[in-house]
């Protein structure tokens, strides 16, 4: 997978989680857990792809956590600190990256 496709999908993911924290329609949280699913479940792929195991098992695990087909009844309040953690760690993997690409 291409590293703009990579940083497409954290940047968007990030953002999406960050939405999350605003009151918003059921339909709105369902397509976020597809869209972390499937990206989450990209991202390790590519990173298994890339011999970056931990990076691998961390997105799988997110994947799995963000899963839409069973529901993890964490409550609204533990669900936001989980957004926001997912969406501060993607951005900072993506801030690293960019460090690494100017350094170069």
């Amino acid at each position: 997978m291409q590293k703009s496709t990579v940083l497409f999908i954290k940047v968007t993911l990030a953002v999406l989680f960050l939405l999350c924290l605003l009151e918003m329609k059921y339909g709105f949280y369902i397509f976020v857990r597809f869209s972390a699913f499937i990206g989450f479940a990209a991202l390790a792929v590519n990173s298994s792809g890339n011999k970056r195991e931990t990076e691998m098992v961390i997105y799988g695990v997110l994947a799995l956590l963000f899963q839409p087909f069973y529901k993890f009844a964490l409550g609204r309040d533990l669900w936001n600190i989980v957004d926001v953690a997912a969406a501060l760690g993607l951005l900072l993997s993506v801030l690293i990256h960019i460090k690494k690409r100017a350094a170069h």
